[in-house]
């Protein structure tokens, strides 16, 4: 029931406000029950010291959770975020972003998910989230 990547990046770009589509983040792949997205590098999205700042992780990681839970459901529903909880590990500086979201338990109600983002090179993971979505439809 996956979703396709032309279906993932058609929810992307029906389903989210214009400041988090302006993060230019592109779906990289869909699965039974993950999504990957990109989130490119840009110098607007740094903060002091040249790294991504947490808020555009935070917003890539919530973004990619929403696709990941499409993707297991086979299909886009209403859906919003209950927790979100973010560790930064490192910095990500010139590089994109790739944002691994896994659903780890999908109820008829709720959905858990954990997200990796690591620098486009990088063995690494820069920062980890885990969530929790409500499902509304």
């Amino acid at each position: 029931m996956a979703l396709t990547l032309a279906e993932a990046e058609k929810i992307l770009a029906d389903n989210f406000a214009p400041w988090v589509l302006d993060l230019g983040l592109t779906v990289e792949d869909t699965g039974e029950l993950h999504a990957v997205l990109r989130l490119p590098w840009s110098d607007a999205l740094a903060r002091d010291g040249g790294g991504i700042s947490g808020q555009a992780l935070m917003a890539a990681a919530d973004t990619a959770t929403v696709i990941a839970v499409a993707s297991a459901r086979g299909a886009y529903g209403p859906m919003t975020t209950v927790q979100q909880s973010t560790t930064f590990q490192r910095p990500v500086t010139g590089v994109d972003v790739l944002v691994d979201a896994r659903v780890t338990k999908l109820g008829r109600r709720m959905a858990f998910a954990e997200i990796t983002m690591t620098g486009e090179g990088s063995e690494e993971p820069a920062a980890r989230a885990s969530t929790v979505y409500a499902l509304l439809g």
